[in-house]
């Protein structure tokens, strides 16, 4: 009897350490983040076809502390238009180093299906609620710290 309930015991511990591994609160949180000009947002990754031709279509609230990055594999004049688009945007083209290149502020549904192109070729698009660049005085030069980029996939 004694070594069934010292049995029982130790399964139970083991049980209870798993489950508080299991549900132990992560060191990451469970999304990215990116520090552009010292101002934290929310990241969600475009990195397949499907995510980056989406982008944010269809969406009727970008929040203020949330942001897209398109991941592309080399740099490139990548075009944005505001396709399916619900809500204005700011678009920034970021160099491979993380760097502002471009900014395109407060884009409009309205524009399409005019075509936004960076001054310079650009190894990722940033786009954010319309109105971040101006209130958070970006610039063209102003560095995003890209940590834990997801590489591009199909």
């Amino acid at each position: 009897m004694s070594n069934r309930i010292a049995i029982s015991g130790v399964i139970l511990i083991a049980v209870l350490a798993g489950a508080a591994w299991f549900y132990k609160t992560p060191s990451e949180p469970d999304h990215e983040s990116v520090v552009c000009g010292g101002v934290s947002l929310n990241i969600e990754y475009a990195t397949t076809t499907a995510a980056l031709e989406q982008g944010l279509s269809g969406r009727t609230n970008v929040p203020d502390d949330y942001g897209m990055l398109f991941v592309f594999s080399h740099d490139d004049a990548y075009g944005f238009w505001m396709k399916d688009m619900l809500v204005p945007i700011d678009i920034f083209w970021l160099d491979s180093n993380g760097r502002i290149v471009s900014i395109a502020r407060d884009v409009s549904p309205a524009t399409y299906p005019s075509v936004f192109y960076p001054e310079v070729p650009a190894r990722y698009v940033l786009e954010t609620a319309a109105g971040f660049a101006e209130a958070h005085l970006m610039a063209t030069g102003t560095p995003c710290e890209l940590k834990n980029i997801q590489t591009v996939s199909e």
